[in-house]
This record gives C-alpha cells, sequence and structure tokens, in this order.
C-alpha cells in the first residue's frame, strides 16, 4: 500500500499526544509571536534609525543612538534613579509587608498562635491601595504633599508658623517623597500575598515552635521566612520589574515630569519624553532597548542570587 506509514504502539500514542498539544498551542504561540515579540524586534529595528515617527522609510544610523546614550547625562541620572529604586522599593517593600503579614496571622496577644483581633479588616485596608489607579494615587498625593495651607502635611506647620516643606519642590526631598508614595502603593498587595502564603503554613508547626521557647521573632525567622522564601522572591521581582518601569507617579506627580533638576527623573519618563515631546522616536526606541536588557538581567539575576533548596511541608 502506498503513502507514508503511521507510527506504531508507543510511538503512535507520543505522536498523537504531540499532535494534540501542538494544536492547543499553536493560537497562542502565534499570537504572542505577533503582539509580544514583533513589537520588541520593531523596536531593535526602530533603535537602529533616525525615525522622528512620520516618515515611511527613516534612515539606519546603526549603534549611533546606543553611542548617543553613553555621553547623556539626563539619561544616566535616569538610570541611577531606577537603580536607587531597584534596591530600596523592593527591600523596603518587603519588609513591611512581611512586619505586617505576620502580624496579620501570628502576632495575636491570646494563646495559641493567632493574627491581631480584626486582621480581616484589615487586610481589606491593607489592599485599598490596589483598588486605585496610580493616576489617582499620584494626583491624591500630588495634593497630600503640597507646599501651602492645602497640602495635608503643610498645612498644619504654616498654622503653627513653620516653614512649609519642599516635598516635590526641593531636589533633596523629590525623590525620597515619591519612594514614598511608591512603597505605600505597592505594601498592601504584598501584606495580603504574604498573608496568604502564611495561611498555608501549618498551626502544628508554630506551635511546636512554641513549645520548644521560640519567641516571636524566631518564630518568624526560623520558621514563617524559610517556609515563605518562594512568595518572597516571587514579590522580589515583580517590585524589581516594578522600580525599572516606573512611570505614572513620576510623570504625574512631578513638575516638569521628572524633576525639579531632573531628581526624580527614570528611564520611562525619558523614553515617553524623548519619544512624544522631542519626536526622538529612534533614540527613545534605543533607551527602551536598554531598559529591556536591564529588565532581563534583574530577573534572572534575582533568580540565580535568592535560589534556596525548597522546604517541603
Amino acid at each position: 500500500m502506498s503513502g507514508t506509514a503511521r507510527p506504531a504502539g508507543p510511538n503512535r500514542v507520543a505522536f498523537a499526544r504531540a499532535r494534540f498539544i501542538a494544536g492547543f498551542l499553536a493560537l497562542p504561540v502565534l499570537l504572542y509571536l505577533i503582539y509580544v515579540i514583533s513589537p520588541y524586534a520593531q523596536a531593535f529595528h526602530i533603535a537602529m534609525t533616525n525615525w522622528r515617527g512620520v516618515s515611511a522609510s527613516p534612515a539606519f544610523v546603526g549603534l549611533e543612538n546606543f553611542r548617543r546614550l553613553l555621553g547623556d547625562g539626563v539619561f544616566w541620572t535616569a538610570v541611577g534613579h531606577n537603580g536607587l529604586l531597584l534596591l530600596l522599593l523592593p527591600v523596603l517593600t518587603i519588609a513591611i509587608a512581611l512586619f505586617f503579614a505576620f502580624l496579620l496571622n501570628a502576632g495575636g496577644s491570646g494563646g495559641g498562635v493567632s493574627g491581631v483581633a480584626g486582621s480581616r479588616f484589615y487586610r481589606v485596608i491593607f489592599f485599598f491601595p490596589q483598588v486605585l489607579a496610580v493616576a489617582i494615587v499620584a494626583v491624591l498625593f500630588q495634593q497630600v504633599l503640597r507646599p501651602d495651607r492645602s497640602g495635608m502635611l503643610n498645612g498644619p506647620l504654616i498654622a503653627l508658623g513653620l516653614r512649609p516643606v519642599g516635598f516635590l519642590s526641593d531636589p533633596r526631598l523629590a525623590f525620597w517623597s515619591i519612594l514614598a508614595v511608591l512603597v505605600w502603593q505597592a505594601v498592601g498587595f504584598y501584606v495580603v500575598l504574604f498573608s496568604a502564603g502564611m495561611a498555608s503554613i501549618p498551626r502544628e508547626m508554630y506551635e511546636a515552635a512554641q513549645i520548644d521557647g521560640a519567641g516571636r521573632a524566631q518564630m518568624f525567622f526560623r520558621v514563617t521566612l524559610p517556609l515563605l522564601w518562594d512568595t518572597v522572591q516571587v514579590g522580589w521581582i515583580y517590585l524589581g520589574i516594578a522600580a525599572l518601569d516606573v512611570f505614572a507617579i513620576v510623570w504625574v506627580m512631578t513638575a516638569e515630569h521628572g524633576g525639579p533638576d531632573h531628581s526624580t527623573t527614570v528611564m520611562a519618563a525619558e523614553i515617553y519624553r524623548n519619544a512624544f515631546q522631542y519626536f526622538k522616536f529612534g533614540y527613545a526606541s534605543a533607551m527602551g532597548v536598554v531598559l529591556f536588557f536591564f529588565t532581563v538581567a534583574f530577573a534572572v539575576a534575582a533568580l540565580r542570587l535568592s535560589r534556596r533548596e525548597r522546604i517541603e511541608f
């Protein structure tokens, strides 16, 4: 009989399974290639041109945009700010979130291991900032930090005859004010995330630690943190990516969209500024490519450095 012979026996089953899986994956993979990989590829191409967003055939300039980046002081200032956020935002957010999550799950004053009174209500309050859009958070804190009588923080100072504090107008304070807002916005989500992870830890482990004479701090560092490490690792990576990609808070809250004097600017803000204010889309794409490699390098480094032996329970 002519024709291609079909695999027989176990090989035929394996072939059918592979065909079945390929049939399910074909459309998602195609969509991923079109809507994710294709824009990345286009960004790499545009970064090597002088495209201004209007010409149909921009001139190819090779690595010229990347050479210009090496001498762009404002861009490297933005890189430095992203680097500080990359270091401080995950550390502060995770530390605060772990503290509150531990209180909500194991910080009760009664016998046994239980959370503080009203822990369910507190979870809702902590999560509330996640309900607000980022732009709304930025506008809200822009009003809170106003340097006049209508500012929530400066109003009482002025009423007492003290000088107002330029939280967003003083170059020495503006960056730290932005960092505080970012931490405030992020903490609630990770409190809920870590609380869910802690709730899955068997109570018997805490009770055994108590019987052995462990205090709250020992229970946290010897029981909770090791068993929650995978969740902390995921949170660290998400927060690191958020620190590299921060844009809306800086753009809405600060003077000159990254000021004063570039004291709060970040890479995403410089990409937007060069693309949509200066119409240097090729140059902005080169910045985007640099940001892409920074993000990938951070994710790989974080996964390797935070890798630990998995603890089963």
